[in-house]
């Protein structure tokens, strides 16, 4: 009997130190964009060297969520405020690999190492004129996420993309990819540098060239229903691509910089 007390005793302060380490541990993250490759991912395969530990876990760029008016601070946002990883952070004289991009719609792809229950997915994009030269910060992007999609608390599949509208812009820029998680304080944050040719659009034309002719098969506007990034409607002769979720903005009254772009004619 004595020794039976003992063994449990033993048992019970190996369970107790086994749950302290597992709760005083941090819970490492889950996911990156793998293509077109963030910088974690970049660091993961070797095209960029230096990079500590990041290399070795690029789904783990983990921070608080609430981004922009919360999250990681200025500075330490490609890392997510995690300061393992401010290798991320680094701008390295704006030499990370970037990949070549137009304006228009361009696939994004999560890789998903665990299937969190999902707030949202959205993308921001740095300023014309930001500094590259300097880690990156809020006034460095745009106010507003350039792709914004809800997904209600789903869980997603182990690969996850995006059709995201990149608007006109020339050349060295990061895109801000934010995965928000519904059931934890957390979201994921990936940074991917790209590299806009030129100064306009894909097609050789000036930035005052009319929109091409479009099949206008996508549904017409309504005033009731939900879009997000990526969604075409037809409305007043007109074909429009929404640049982020939006509802109740009538196409052709938002202007150059809202939500509703032109994307062809009827």
């Amino acid at each position: 009997m004595r020794r039976t007390k003992r063994l449990l005793a033993v048992l019970s302060v190996f369970a107790a130190a086994v749950l302290s380490a597992t709760m005083a541990s941090p819970a490492w993250g889950h996911a990156y964009i793998s293509d077109p490759p963030s910088r974690a991912a970049n660091c993961a395969s070797g095209a960029v060297s230096d990079c500590g530990a990041i290399q070795w876990e690029p789904q783990s760029v983990e921070g608080p969520k609430g981004f922009p008016a919360a999250g990681p601070a200025d500075g330490s946002i490609c890392a997510g405020g995690n300061s393992r990883f401010s290798e991320l952070d680094d701008p390295r004289g704006g030499d990370w690999p970037a990949t070549n991009v137009s304006p228009g719609s361009r696939t994004f792809t999560w890789t998903i190492k665990a299937a969190h229950a999902t707030d949202k997915w959205e993308y921001f994009i740095t300023r014309d004129g930001w500094n590259e030269n300097q880690p990156l910060t809020r006034a460095a992007l745009e106010s507003a996420p350039i792709y914004t999609d809800y997904d209600g608390g789903a869980r997603p599949p182990w690969s996850v993309t995006h059709n995201v509208n990149l608007p006109s812009k020339s050349g060295h820029h990061i895109i801000l990819a934010v995965w928000t998680i519904s059931d934890t304080a957390n979201a994921f944050y990936s940074c991917i540098d790209v590299q806009f040719g030129g100064g306009g659009n894909d097609g050789g034309g000036g930035d005052d060239d009319p929109p091409p002719a479009g099949d206008c098969t996508a549904a017409a506007w309504s005033s009731s229903a939900v879009y997000n990034g990526g969604d075409t409607v037809t409305h007043n002769g007109a074909e429009w691509r929404a640049k982020w979720w939006t509802q109740g903005e009538e196409p052709g009254t938002t202007g150059d910089w809202g939500v509703w772009e032109q994307v062809g004619t009827c």
